[in-house]
């Protein structure tokens, strides 16, 4: 029988417990979960896991925080082995690595710059040489700046963002998919910004919209293997590449128009990618799932 996971200090309310207001507030880019003044929620003391992914091995991109590391939390506690692949946030990484143990999975950690195809198929191979397979590949690290006009646009931030945003998924999955059995399934992270993009968000909203249209594509070639991919388009969520991005105005006001008032906590996004790497969703390809706190525009 699967082992039910509880988290460490269960509580009456399984509600994520993150804040609801932000002070004022810009970090470095890419961005720390330590730089910032109100912590994310991502699942450490409210999800439940199931045993839904025993013996199954995941790979998770950006994975050392924000959605990336809720994702990891969960399927840990649903009996996955993780591997993260992150930028250079070690001590994040190191945080959410202690959560995946915690939960007494295994846990490979990755650092590294997805920008550059050499890395993506480090990556893939490094999570051969640990586990011997892959699962589940979560294509969820993003890079995002913002600009006022496409005057102020440098060259090198709009390459970045597809290298980062696009360009690595592609990669990624070039290299994984083989390695990947009939059942296994590709999760990409979209966004609400594929569809309703903010114009600050000149390169990070078309990489978005690309995810979505590679998504679709790409669902028809990997059914020939038996390969699930969809994705999950979030609206606002309280992340680090928000204060990382934004200016102290805009992060304080950060999602205050959706339906609920606020942005969503990462462990609200961790569901979504929980059920898409189950047989749950086994007739499911090609999907985007909407988590924009009642914005979905599809």
């Amino acid at each position: 029988m699967p082992q039910i996971v509880e988290p460490p200090n269960k509580t009456e309310d399984p509600r994520p417990q993150g804040p609801n207001q932000f002070s004022k507030q810009q970090i470095s880019n890419p961005g720390s979960e330590r730089e910032m003044k109100e912590k994310p929620d991502h699942g450490e003391e409210s999800y439940r896991g199931y045993g839904r992914l025993e013996g199954k091995v995941a790979l998770i991109t950006g994975g050392d925080s924000g959605i990336g590391r809720a994702v990891a939390i969960a399927y840990a506690r649903e009996g996955a082995d993780v591997a993260i692949a992150y930028l250079e946030e070690h001590d994040d990484a190191q945080e959410t690595e202690r959560w995946v143990k915690q939960a007494g999975r295994r846990c490979l950690l990755i650092p590294g710059d997805i920008a550059e195809e050499q890395q993506c198929t480090e990556i893939i191979n490094r999570v051969k040489n640990e586990f011997g397979r892959l699962d589940i590949l979560v294509n969820n690290a993003a890079f995002q700046v913002t600009h006022e006009s496409i005057e102020d646009w440098p060259t090198a931030d709009w390459e970045r963002t597809f290298r980062v945003n696009i360009f690595a998924m592609f990669w990624l999955c070039k290299a994984g998919i083989p390695l990947m059995k009939e059942g296994s399934a590709i999760i990409n992270t979209a966004s609400i910004q594929g569809y309703q993009p903010n114009p600050q968000l000149l390169a990070y909203a078309p990489t978005k919209a690309a995810i979505i249209n590679f998504t679709k594509a790409l669902a028809q070639q990997s059914m020939k293997q038996g390969v699930r991919v969809n994705a999950v388009a979030p609206g606002p969520v309280w992340t680090p590449l928000i204060p990382a991005s934004f200016d102290e105005e805009k992060v304080e006001s950060f999602g205050k128009n959706t339906v609920f008032g606020r942005p969503a906590q990462p462990a609200e996004l961790a569901p979504a990618y929980v059920f898409l790497a189950t047989t749950e969703s086994m007739y499911m390809t090609g999907e985007v799932i909407g988590v924009t706190g009642g914005k979905t525009p599809f």
